[in-house]
């Protein structure tokens, strides 16, 4: 869930075509890395929306009713393609809430009361309610809760009512942003740490005693750069423009310059998929290997969503262990 941007970088990179990094030319990346179990899919059919992210899944109802070799297959499609896409999916909340359910515990957004998303009555469950006095304001590529110290693992969001034509969500693959990084900035990043936070984000609708009240609980986190998958040890970049604030352990100059040049690559349209939603759409992303982006193009039109999201775990980087907090 995201509002502003928190980074603004004061640090301006002047880019051009013969820069290596956003040369034209192919940007071909690998879906997988060489270790994935690649067979076909025998529980339902997968059509393909990208090269390597984003897919439409067909011939399941969603509900708590899964078998568990179908549950294995979700598994493991989510982790080949980072977003899973269900059309025509009519179902009640109570079959959405069963189908979040069977990956892990539900997450509660500890922010939502405080005036961001209006229509918000359960706690747990995250409705996003657009009507003709409200405009839609996550139209910024993030990460969910990154600022946590153990950020989501991924969101099952359904389409309620949607408009006409605008409102599409669009994804970034950051495992393939990551692997088509050149060596040497790989090298550069690889070892390092940043910080994120919600305060810059989130605190704007809140009022200093309360962003006080809530600091205790919900510092700032640290988490690298650089993210490991454990099922699979894919590395996936793992900085956002809502939430991360900066780097650590090198100047404010050099930080700057490296989380522009990183946001910008993750923005290439090479690694992105957009969906256009249809009423009745679920789609199920990874939130460890995708970030995303609510267009806002649609106002006045309505777009309601109905939103869960799951627990995730500490993220791990490349030396193989969480990032110690500071106290």
């Amino acid at each position: 869930m995201s509002n502003v941007s928190a980074v603004r970088p004061t640090h301006k990179m002047h880019v051009t075509a013969t820069d290596p990094l956003y040369a034209s030319g192919p940007l071909v990346a690998d879906r997988v890395g060489p270790s994935f179990d690649d067979r076909p899919y025998e529980r339902f059919s997968v059509a393909p929306m990208t090269p390597t992210i984003g897919a439409e899944v067909d011939g399941i109802r969603l509900g708590g009713d899964l078998d568990e070799e179908t549950m294995a297959e979700l598994r493991r499609a989510l982790l080949e393609w980072k977003v899973l896409v269900f059309r025509d999916q009519d179902i009640e909340r109570s079959a959405h809430r069963a189908f979040a359910s069977k990956w892990g515990e539900l997450e509660e957004h500890p922010f939502i009361k405080y005036g961001k998303y209006p229509g918000q009555t359960d706690a747990d469950v995250v409705t996003l309610e657009r009507d003709v006095s409200v405009a839609g304001i996550e139209n910024n590529w993030h990460h969910d809760v990154s600022w946590s110290r153990a950020p989501s693992f991924g969101a099952v969001l359904r389409a309620v009512e949607v408009p006409a034509v605008g409102g599409d969500t669009l994804f970034a693959d950051t495992c393939a942003a990551y692997d088509l990084l050149p060596d040497a900035i790989k090298e550069r990043i690889d070892s390092l740490v940043a910080e994120h936070d919600w305060v810059p984000n989130f605190g704007k609708s809140m009022t200093p005693d309360v962003i006080a009240a809530l600091r205790p609980d919900y510092p700032a986190a640290q988490h690298p750069v650089v993210r490991v998958i454990p099922e699979t040890g894919r590395r996936t970049l793992f900085v956002n423009t809502n939430f991360t604030q900066r780097i650590l352990g090198v100047s404010e100059a050099e930080s700057n310059e490296l989380l522009t040049l990183l946001y910008r690559h993750v923005q290439r349209a090479e690694f992105q998929v957009r969906l256009r939603w249809r009423k009745d759409t679920v789609a199920f992303w990874d939130n460890r290997t995708c970030q995303h982006y609510a267009a806002s193009d649609y106002y006045p039109q309505r777009r309601i969503m109905d939103r869960l999201s799951i627990v995730g775990d500490v993220p791990v980087g490349i030396a193989g262990s969480p990032v110690a907090q500071e106290a």
